[in-house]
């Protein structure tokens, strides 16, 4: 059987990767999402929670044992070293965990969904982009309702994500959600066709 290629899918805050990818899981298209992975590694029993423990304290736990995820964000957010720190630990984790559950596809191509795709580096380990892309306002309506959040605390999450064109320049493909959910729908199934035609991702 020859090796699937792997698809990145990325898009802003707001722009609707999720419901993408949901459609192409119901194509029967095998995922990673980068976010899960990045939860798996800090669950407890992992050496990856040990550490974070040993080094931060055990303040960051919760009384269950699991990560304060809060409580860690506050103190990387405040300290730009600290940051630093925890992503050497847990990028090269998160890319490990990507790649045996992407190593497990049995569809000819797989997709690792990542908000953070061009921004990680892990788009090293795709073969084509696919941005999914909103204009801004329909991020902020969206990502507002979603998460009942303020525009101004959308906004800065906006502003912390690579810009539109960081993430377009390293497009091959580009999904404009600005539509209803039937039209997206028949988008992904015509993007799914495509990319089985494709070898190693390219046309």
């Amino acid at each position: 059987m020859t090796t699937p290629w792997i698809l990145g899918l990325t898009g802003g805050i707001g722009s609707g990767k999720s419901a993408v990818a949901e459609l192409f899981i119901e194509q029967g298209v095998h995922l990673v999402d980068a976010d899960h992975a990045a939860r798996w590694v800090v669950e407890p029993g992992r050496p990856a929670l040990a550490r974070i423990v040993e080094h931060f304290g055990r303040g960051i736990l919760q009384a269950s044992g699991e990560l304060d995820r809060a409580a860690l964000r506050r103190l990387i957010f405040a300290d730009t070293a600290q940051r630093r720190w925890l992503e050497t630990l847990l990028h090269p984790l998160i890319g490990q965990e990507i790649t045996a559950y992407l190593a497990k596809a049995d569809s000819p191509y797989a997709i690792l969904v990542s908000p953070l795709l061009v921004e990680s580096g892990q788009q090293a380990l795709t073969q084509r982009v696919l941005v999914v892309d909103a204009p801004e306002h329909l991020q902020l309506q969206r990502t507002m309702q979603r998460d009942q959040a303020s525009a101004e605390q959308v906004e800065a999450i906006i502003k912390a994500q690579a810009s539109r064109e960081e993430r377009l320049r390293h497009a091959d493909d580009v999904l404009i959600n600005d539509r209803d959910t039937q039209w997206l729908r028949e988008e992904v199934a015509r993007l799914h066709q495509f990319y089985l035609s494709l070898r190693g991702g390219q046309s």
